[in-house]
């Protein structure tokens, strides 16, 4: 049988069957090397996503001693001090502060306003990869529109966009489990050249606001209602990496995941009227965030199991999403699924404020992809990124033919 092992090629190239392992093990099961308890059943993580007894962070009620934590190591700070500040990783009432200022630039008008410039800009990316003959649909397509858009709603210049990429991978390192030193090295380097970037752009939007979200935030400090510096930066980086990251690998995946269901592909081919339907089921069949933690802030109990508090939980989205007491066939593709509650955006209060965009985003390109290149293929079985947590592609080399 397979086993969990989340940094065996193996387990990464296909971890499902391992999850139905664990599902089969269990409702939860306490895993030595990374000191977590993981929840593979789809009702437990989504009930455990919005179970206020767990937290993303600690620090709101308890210090690291009297959680029974060790502090991050002080060369790591820089990483810490920016991660820590953003809503992703606070709890009420910072949390709730903090989102509700950024949830006015994620309303339904704001986004739905955003449709033309994506569209046009997914058309414009398919039309350079029909030009080339194909490429890598990873860096000619996934990555630039969602990064493209991103920067746009904050007010970032096209002229300083190329580094926001290659930082934001640096940083994501960190969400993997157990990272190396020489990951922590640089996400610690890329948190420091973003924060200064973003502290520079700040003061500049001060002197000269513009139509972009970091001035709206700035305006509202102005108004009286806070953010302090070091939470706009945070909220400004956290936006970019959640803006795009997901979006990225989501692409990719499902894409790869079309080719290997040519029949899935065909039908998607014939009928354009299924691509929303197609979206929800490819980040599910298989989903781009695997896991996603919480701290135990109050003990629970787990199917006559007790979890204590300071224990850590690791919540399998991926397994969750694969789970047959949720999903019917749940190890096949079928883009006309119309019953798919997967939980690849959270729930709960941390449930994904971009969610809306991103779907926007993968339609986009997707139907850009459908319109402009019907006979795309495959061009080389790609490599698979040695990432467990943020689940994606190296690339995806493609052919028009």
């Amino acid at each position: 049988m397979a086993a969990f092992d989340p940094w065996d090629p193996a387990f990464l190239a296909d971890p499902y069957p391992a999850y139905a392992e664990l599902r089969a093990k269990g409702r939860v099961q306490y895993f030595e090397p990374t000191d977590q308890w993981l929840v593979p059943h789809h009702a437990d993580v989504s009930a455990l996503l919005r179970d206020r007894r767990l937290g993303r962070t600690y620090q709101h009620r308890f210090t690291h001693e009297e959680f029974g934590r060790t502090a991050p190591p002080a060369e790591h700070e820089p990483f810490h001090t920016l991660n820590d500040h953003g809503m992703l990783d606070l709890e009420p009432p910072d949390h709730t502060r903090i989102r509700r200022l950024v949830s006015k630039a994620f309303t339904p008008r704001t986004v739905e306003r955003l449709v033309p410039y994506v569209t046009g800009l997914a058309g414009q990316l398919v039309d350079r990869l029909v030009e080339a003959g194909g490429g890598d649909l990873l860096r000619d397509v996934a990555e630039p529109l969602p990064v493209a858009v991103i920067a746009e709603m904050l007010g970032i210049p096209e002229a300083d966009r190329a580094p926001l990429r290659p930082w934001s991978a640096d940083i994501c390192g960190m969400y993997e489990l157990n990272p190396s030193e020489d990951t922590a090295a640089r996400a610690v380097r890329a948190s420091v050249e973003f924060t200064e970037y973003l502290r520079e752009l700040i003061a500049e939007r001060r002197g000269r606001p513009g139509d972009d979200l970091i001035s709206g935030l700035i305006a509202a400090y102005d108004e009286g209602d806070r953010l302090t510096e070091q939470e706009m930066i945070s909220t400004c980086v956290l936006l970019l990496n959640a803006g795009h990251e997901a979006t990225v690998n989501a692409t990719v995946n499902g894409w790869y995941a079309l080719f290997r269901n040519p029949e899935q592909l065909a039908a998607l081919r014939a009928d354009h009227s299924l691509v929303p339907r197609a979206v929800e089921e490819l980040m599910r069949y298989d989903t781009p965030l695997q896991l996603f933690e919480r701290w135990v802030l109050d003990e629970i109990e787990i199917d006559g199991t007790t979890v204590p508090r300071g224990a850590e939980i690791a919540l399998l989205f991926g397994s969750a999403n694969h789970d047959p007491a949720a999903f019917a066939h749940p190890e096949r593709l079928d883009l006309t699924r119309a019953d798919n509650p997967h939980i690849s955006f959270s729930a709960g209060i941390h449930y994904c404020i971009g969610a809306p965009l991103a779907r926007i985003e993968l339609a986009a390109s997707m139907r850009a992809l459908l319109e402009k290149t019907p006979t795309l293929t495959l061009a080389t079985e790609p490599t698979r990124k040695p990432n467990f947590v943020i689940r994606g592609l190296e690339g995806l080399s493609v052919e028009v033919g």
